[in-house]
């Protein structure tokens, strides 16, 4: 799934499009002993949180807003790392996070960003019990764009597709 998104990210990207969306679900997945909001400490509540990671880049400097929205009534928690993320040292390379925007079930943070550098969204609940379906709305005010960054694995799937795909051609 992770490869589609991918695709869908970069299609928006080239195209220009002001806002972009991606969705993604936390059922299943990892977990974590999440931070903080502020990246101070670790959570007592959050201990085993299940998480998802997208890792991007931006086309342009500028301020860029991030807002995900639980779907199912659970709790989200959204964090953003710069160069690096490791559940296992949730501390390191934090630099924003936000569990209520405005409220429950919604989280966000409009940050400024800058092109080149590698980060990494971090989609989590609250408690470990808060965990599924989400949606992330993504805008810019300098127009530039969010470039999601396949997994080595899906970038692999996708070059190996597109293989097959020039070979049923001929």
């Amino acid at each position: 799934m992770k490869t589609l998104i991918a695709i869908a990210a970069v299609s928006l990207a080239a195209s220009g499009a002001s806002a972009q969306s991606w969705t993604g679900n936390t059922t299943g997945k990892p977990t974590y002993n999440r931070s903080l909001v502020g990246f101070s400490g670790l959570s007592a509540v959050g201990t085993a949180v299940r998480y998802e990671v997208f890792q991007f880049t931006v086309t342009q400097n500028g301020s860029y807003t991030f807002q995900n929205t639980a779907t199912g009534g659970w709790d989200n928690f959204t964090f953003l790392y710069q160069n690096a993320f490791n559940p296992g040292s949730p501390l390191l390379n934090g630099i924003a996070s936000n569990d209520d925007n405005p409220g429950i079930g919604l989280s966000g943070f409009s940050i400024a960003l800058t092109a080149g550098t590698q980060y990494f969204y971090v989609a989590t609940g609250f408690a470990n019990t808060d965990f599924g379906a989400y949606r992330v709305d993504v805008s810019s005010t300098s127009g530039g764009q969010v470039v999601l960054v396949p997994a080595p694995g899906a970038a692999a799937l996708m070059g190996m597709g597109m293989l097959v795909a020039g070979r049923r051609r001929r």
